[in-house]
């Protein structure tokens, strides 16, 4: 069911939209990455993201076309296995998604489409950032411990989130896939 938090924001805003890592396997994450030195680890919980911080000059048409893209979505498992990095382009060291790679790839498609059409500076690559902004050292502590992780998890819904003036990202709603802004089930033949 969609659970919006709260009206959406003035046109203008930014939207992110992610998929949630459960518990426990996010407290885990959270752990990981605070122990590499990363200072979002507290701030920023652990996710995929499938849109990035892009404009939203009408946000009912984006909340409308966020639930049809979700309403049409079945669920998915991703695994999670093994890390990569994004160096030296991006001090970045992530989880690699093994299953629900292209699910992922298919989905930010969709999604970035209408209102959220924008081109991007590089190609989208799903992932779950373990490591950013630290140091070479915590970064490679990173890649070498979690090197043999290995978890897997049900994907039934992602969050539609606003970067709200204070810096941090607000969910506005819970969109889980194969549902009608209701509650209600829709059938996917």
């Amino acid at each position: 069911m969609a659970t919006p938090s709260s009206p959406p924001g003035p046109s203008g805003s930014c939207v992110g939209i992610t998929i949630p890592i459960p518990e426990p396997l996010a407290g885990d994450l959270e752990a990981w990455r605070a122990s590499f030195g990363d200072p979002m680890a507290a701030v920023v919980p652990p996710h995929i993201t499938l849109i990035t911080t892009t404009p939203a000059s009408d946000w009912e048409a984006t909340i409308e076309h966020v639930r049809a893209v979700a309403q049409h979505q079945r669920p998915f498992r991703v695994r999670l296995c093994s890390t990569g990095s994004f160096r030296p382009v991006s001090p970045v060291v992530f989880l690699k998604l093994t299953d629900g790679f292209d699910e992922c790839v298919a989905l930010h498609a969709r999604l970035q489409t209408g209102p959220l059409e924008r081109d991007l500076e590089f190609p989208f690559h799903p992932h779950v950032t373990v490591a950013h902004d630290v140091s070479e050292a915590g970064m490679d502590a990173a890649v070498e411990e979690l090197e043999s992780f290995e978890a897997s998890f049900d994907v039934r819904s992602m969050g539609l989130y606003e970067h709200v003036p204070s810096g941090l990202w607000k969910l506005r709603e819970e969109l889980r896939f194969g549902e009608v802004a209701d509650g209600s089930e829709t059938t996917t033949r």
